[in-house]
């Protein structure tokens, strides 16, 4: 079974999925690995694991040592070319489509290909757009992309439509790293009005309650970051893990 055809196993069973955004820039390695068999125990549902930036030169062996404690599939979610690992299950071979970079667009694409063909990653194509969060957050920075405007949902539907069209089958639906508002719910429905494939939503989702309120608007899966990384972050898991999976 492919990463994808598990991962729409997960949704049509338990309604949604939660998968959790562990960053090596962020927290070092062994409690990366420590972390990431502490929320499979507790039932996330795959991991993403990536930086904007990938200031550490480990993520190879972080990767290797997680694959080793946990079974659910470790996905790279890529901020950059040199986030391609050959320990990991999955990559989201992302397309910037709500900006207009060609790099983000289909030239980073085009140069990572053959390293994610050499080391047999599963790439899951997937329609990337960022939506204005209240702040400049790291991925638009270095994108350097304009996000779509969160009080305008038909243009986020026609991007979404027209990568579907494009043959994607993903679409996510991003506020960024640390976004003061999460992406609104009159988005993610009126995406989900116009789309038959699954949507990923994250950005700025810290209390169960908000991701139970993009679950209610038809978000196939819902990732969170930042709320890992605090105190109390790793304690809330299973909250969120018990309002994502509503069936």
């Amino acid at each position: 079974m492919s990463v994808y055809q598990y991962l729409m196993g997960v949704v049509a069973e338990k309604g949604a999925g939660y998968l959790p955004l562990l960053d090596p820039d962020r927290l070092e390695g062994t409690r990366l690995v420590r972390m990431a068999v502490h929320l499979e125990n507790v039932g996330v549902d795959a991991l993403l694991i990536g930086s904007s930036l990938l200031l550490s030169p480990s993520i190879d062996s972080i990767i290797k040592d997680m694959k080793q404690e946990i079974k659910i599939p470790v996905i790279i979610f890529p901020g950059s070319l040199n986030q391609v690992s050959p320990y990991a299950d999955a990559i989201l071979f992302l397309s910037l489509i709500s900006g207009r970079n060609p790099d983000r667009l289909i030239g980073d694409q085009v140069k990572a290909a053959p390293a994610i063909k050499e080391y047999g990653i599963e790439p899951i194509p997937t329609g990337y757009m960022l939506i204005e969060s209240g702040r400049l957050t790291s991925v638009q920075f270095m994108s350097n992309t304009v996000p779509i405007p969160r009080d305008k949902p038909d243009i986020a539907v026609a991007h979404a439509l027209a990568a579907e069209y494009l043959g994607m089958k993903m679409i996510y639906l991003e506020a960024g790293s640390g976004a003061e508002q999460s992406i609104p719910v009159e988005t993610i429905s009126s995406v989900k009005d116009y789309v038959s494939i699954p949507l990923i939503v994250g950005g700025g989702i810290r209390t169960p309650e908000c991701a139970a309120e993009k679950v209610k608007a038809v978000a196939s899966l819902i990732v969170t970051g930042n709320i890992l990384e605090k105190e109390c972050g790793l304690e809330r898991v299973q909250e969120f893990c018990s309002v994502i999976h509503f069936r």
